[in-house]
């Protein structure tokens, strides 16, 4: 499972204060050194993260994280890159030594019991200090599971890794499907793969790749085609797929070469509705019709990628909605983690597919821009738009047509 992509892994963030044991527990748990431990607060400086094999739950991704009590200019710095890593927890583990909980480890718990995320108490150096009898009460009311640790000698991380096992989201356990709803066991869909300077030589890119594990295991089966031979491969078939899936930025041509009556999407929109929230992103791309010169635009990109120079996010994606607007448009690019908190001062953001997330960060973002009152779509959603094909790509799904066909 090293291959794993981040985005199909749980991850478990490491919260407290600095030098209550996180790096030495993280280390302890994967039986490697991937934190450097001393006894000097504040040696971890930016997130650390270990993907790992944690049976029975499968791939994980570790983060762990500077001190939150970090001080001065350069220790704040830390404490905004720790709490970036909220966004993205799916269960948080709260290190705290067993005689020094206060206000500060319960404002934690806080934060994440407001974010709904799921956690685990790890009371770290029992073998100094015992846990207040007060404190395990009151963890014991909040109903969060507590383990007693020391990290320094493994002590304790057979209980703490079954206190992550039944910790984990239902959602993570049952993963949802790509495409099992569309495409039923025995039928075919056809995928439309361009292979250009944006694909890396020798394999295909991440949401391709997943798309066609996740058909096979469905028990269905795909053709692959580049845009060129989709109507020639659709015409040698006896009969017709129940779908055809493109890469947003073929959307023109496939939809031309691909018959009305059968449905057709793109990977990215797949996406949306895996990473994120399918409606609000169709509400988002409506929001493109209120969009006049001038606005402000924010496109945000999951990953760090060195730019081409027909960059879909620099140049494609601004070339079709300046014309759609028709007059310029103000664009800004974000990569990786960075995201303004709040996203206010934009009139539209329009996000990748998130393939190399999981769900939670991306469903954090959505709710950032919702609170800010401004609106977020997608890539493949806001290309659709832009060409004119919205609602040819949103066939295979009708709940999110009938919010694109509500009166406005």
């Amino acid at each position: 499972m090293r291959g794993t992509p981040k985005g199909f892994r749980l991850h478990i963030g490491l919260f407290g204060r600095r030098n209550v044991g996180k790096s030495s527990l993280l280390n302890a748990l994967t039986r490697q050194t991937v934190s450097i431990v001393s006894d000097v607060a504040g040696t971890t400086t930016d997130p650390v993260e270990k993907p790992m094999e944690l049976l029975p739950l499968g791939p994980v991704l570790f983060i762990d994280t500077a001190g939150l009590d970090d001080v001065g200019a350069l220790g704040q710095l830390r404490v905004d890159r720790t709490r970036q890593v909220f966004d993205r927890t799916d269960v948080g583990i709260l290190v705290a030594e067993a005689g020094a909980w206060g206000e500060f480890e319960t404002a934690i718990l806080d934060e994440l019991a407001q974010r709904k995320i799921p956690a685990v108490a790890v009371l770290n150096k029992v073998d100094l200090a015992d846990p207040p009898a007060a404190v395990l009460a009151k963890l014991a009311e909040r109903k969060v599971p507590v383990v007693r640790t020391i990290a320094s000698r493994g002590e304790g991380l057979l209980d703490l890794r079954e206190a992550l096992i039944a910790a984990a989201p239902e959602e993570f356990m049952s993963a949802p499907t790509i495409l099992g709803d569309l495409v039923p066991a025995g039928e075919m869909a056809v995928f439309v793969v361009p292979i250009d300077l944006e694909a890396p030589r020798g394999r295909l890119i991440l949401p391709q790749v997943q798309s066609i594990r996740d058909v096979l295991d469905n028990d269905a089966y795909c053709l692959v085609v580049k845009e060129r031979e989709l109507r020639d491969a659709l015409d040698r078939l006896k009969r017709p797929p129940v779908l055809v899936v493109t890469d947003s930025q073929g959307f023109l041509k496939v939809a031309a070469d691909t018959p009305p009556d059968v449905p057709m999407t793109s990977f990215s929109i797949l996406f949306s509705r895996l990473r994120g929230d399918l409606n609000e992103f169709v509400r988002g791309a409506m929001a493109i019709d209120r969009l006049r010169p001038g606005a402000k635009v924010l496109i945000a990109e999951a990953c760090s990628h060195h730019p081409i120079g027909e960059d879909i996010g620099r140049v494609k994606i601004p070339r079709w909605l300046t014309n759609y607007v028709g007059g310029k448009l103000d664009f800004t690019t974000v990569q990786g983690h960075d995201f303004p908190d709040p996203p206010a001062g934009f009139d539209l953001v329009i996000h990748c597919g998130a393939c190399m997330w999981n769900r939670r960060e991306m469903l954090s973002r959505i709710l950032r821009c919702r609170r800010a009152g401004v609106p977020i779509t997608n890539y493949g959603m806001a290309i659709a738009y832009s060409l004119g094909l919205f609602e040819r790509a949103l066939g295979p799904f009708p709940a999110a047509l009938d919010v694109f066909r509500q009166p406005r």
